[in-house]
């Protein structure tokens, strides 16, 4: 009587690597970076509305936690393997993650200022490091990658004119001088992003789950509204505001397009720009308090909502395990 040998399993496709934090995705900075900026709104709010002060501070203090822990679980995979983040920016998911997670950095040092500013000066020159590392890494994947890889997308608004975020802390901390060479360069930058992104839209559609990225193109709107309120430009910075409001209200009458897709890591990209906005319109309320200020406090409300719940149900995916395999993120 033979004996049949026992039947080896084959090894499950894209099986996440045993040991903590190995295939840590970069789809968690995302959120993070709008939950920041949700908590410097509320900071913001305070001063131009009778808002509680504890309510920013109270979400800048657990979101701050947040984001070191996420640096901590991602650095632990790159401490293991380097390459892994040239690898992570090989894919969509990856690049945009990475850019927020720098960009994050940013916001983070602007929270830091009113406690210490020499640590606030540190973490701004450690993001601004970060921030050019991955532009740079960005370009060499570009370069060494299939041609399909360079189309324009809003992903190019993070990695490329996300260095507009660090005046946000830079002005506050005396250094108008860079905060100037930023928005000047960035500016063009995030001009040439739109004109390809719209030329590229005239020609054909966004595939539904690549639409919430489309959300991203608000951003460098009212990110340059805000630094515009911060060196003095009055007239800019209004311009921006109501160039704002129209995108906003665009974006809403879109929302059933924006949302056709199935819930994904990349719906982080609703975060920021929600919270970039409510920014923009507190920054312009000090320059015109009506209409800003209530379109700022209204909009505020429905943001911590919407925000909360796409970071919470992110978050939640990433401690099942499953996020990684969802964003397709490198491991080690």
């Amino acid at each position: 009587m033979s004996q049949t040998p026992p039947r080896i399993m084959p090894k499950p496709f894209n099986t996440a690597p045993k040991g903590i934090w190995r295939a840590t995705p970069p789809a968690i900075f995302p959120p993070i970076l709008g939950l920041l900026g949700l908590g410097l709104a509320w900071r913001a709010a305070a001063k131009v509305m009778p808002a509680p002060e504890w309510i920013g501070e109270m979400i800048l203090g657990a979101v701050s936690l947040l984001y070191v822990f996420a640096l901590v679980a991602y650095f632990a995979k790159v401490v293991r393997r380097p390459g892994v983040v040239a690898d992570d920016l090989r894919i969509l998911p990856g690049r945009a993650g990475l850019s927020a997670g720098a960009a994050s950095g940013f916001l983070f040092a602007a929270v830091l200022v009113p406690y210490s500013v020499a640590l606030a000066k540190t973490v701004l020159v450690l993001a601004l490091a970060a921030q050019v590392i991955v532009a740079l890494l960005t370009i060499r994947s570009f370069a060494l990658g299939p041609v399909e890889q360079r189309r324009v997308t809003p992903v190019w608004h993070l990695t490329f004119v996300g260095f507009i975020i660090a005046p946000v802390a830079a002005v506050p901390l005396g250094w108008t001088g860079l905060s100037h060479f930023i928005f000047a360069t960035t500016l063009p930058i995030a001009a040439a992003i739109y004109v390809i992104s719209a030329v590229q839209f005239a020609k054909s559609d966004v595939p539904p789950p690549l639409r919430p990225l489309l959300a991203i193109h608000l951003s460098p709107i009212s990110l340059f509204g805000i630094v515009a309120t911060l060196l003095g430009y009055t007239t800019l910075a209004l311009a921006f505001a109501w160039v704002g409001v129209t995108a906003l209200g665009v974006a809403l009458l879109a929302i059933r397009y924006l949302t056709k897709g199935d819930f994904s890591a990349l719906w982080g990209a609703f975060t920021f720009p929600l919270a970039a906005f409510a920014n923009l319109m507190f920054a312009a309320a000090t320059l015109a308090p009506l209409p800003f200020r209530v379109i700022g406090g209204l909009e505020l409300v429905a943001a911590t909502l919407v925000i909360v719940y796409i970071a919470a149900k992110i978050m939640q995916i990433w401690t099942k395990g499953k996020l990684s395999k969802a964003t397709n993120a490198a491991s080690v």
